[in-house]
This record gives C-alpha cells, sequence and structure tokens, in this order.
C-alpha cells in the first residue's frame, strides 16, 4: 500500500516510539488509510529482552500518566502525529485520531504469530472498507 503523506507521518513517529520509550520493542505493524494496527511488545527493563519478561505498567493509576504505559505511549504518539499533520496543513489544535485505542495482552507465541497475520493481512480488508472510495462491493 503506497501511503499518503499523512501515512508516512503516521509511519514515521510510529517508527520513532522506541527512541522516546526504550522500554519499547515493535514487532508487525501495518498503516492503513484510516487506522493503524501493530504490536508493541513492553519491558521492564533493558536487560529483561533477552530473558524474561516481568510486568510492565499497561494501565494508567487513577488516570494519572505511569512512565512506560501503554496508554502514555499511545498519548505521546497520538500527539506527535496530531503536531506533524498540524504542520503541514498549516492549522492549529485540529485532530485527526479516534480518542481511545484498542489493545489485546498477547498470551504466548501461538497468539503473537496470529496477531502478526491478522496485521500483515489487514490490507487485504481495504478492498471491501466501507471507507474506501473504490471498495469492491
Amino acid at each position: 500500500m503506497k501511503l499518503s503523506t499523512i501515512g508516512n507521518i503516521v509511519k514515521h513517529h510510529w517508527l520513532e516510539i522506541p527512541r522516546h520509550f526504550p522500554n519499547v520493542e515493535l514487532d508487525e505493524f501495518i498503516v492503513m488509510p484510516n487506522h493503524l494496527h501493530g504490536v508493541i511488545l513492553l519491558w521492564s527493563d533493558e536487560d529483561d529482552r533477552v530473558g524474561a519478561r516481568h510486568a510492565v505498567p499497561l494501565l494508567e493509576r487513577y488516570g494519572k500518566p505511569v512512565s512506560g504505559s501503554l496508554p502514555t505511549i499511545m498519548r505521546s504518539f497520538k500527539s506527535a502525529v496530531t503536531k506533524g499533520v498540524n504542520e503541514i496543513r498549516k492549522t492549529q489544535g485540529g485532530t485527526l485520531r479516534q480518542r481511545g485505542f484498542y489493545e489485546h495482552i498477547i498470551r504466548g507465541e501461538d497468539d503473537l504469530n496470529r496477531i502478526r497475520q491478522y496485521v500483515s493481512e489487514n490490507v487485504l480488508k481495504w478492498l471491501f472498507d466501507k471507507e474506501n472510495p473504490e471498495r469492491i462491493k
């Protein structure tokens, strides 16, 4: 799939996540015309990358940001994308994203492989997506 200018901004900021969050490793992802699918691996510290994974804060505590948590990572990513798009559009304060995000805790290698396949094959679903102006009916 050929990315638009906005799609390239999304991809750029997605790939930048590990630079800002050293506890993150990116796995399979795809930038679609109207959304993104991606697998984020969270680690409790650098040493865990080669060994057993420990619990990483996935959620915020009572709505307060927790460094390295998935909500904090996603908030930062979405903010960077919005800023980048507003810069090219020469707009201020515009929004272009959905409010939340969907997450799934991956439980084992089979689950990870199934999700990787779902992500990599998601581009085929765009052919039939109601938001695709060239969709196949």
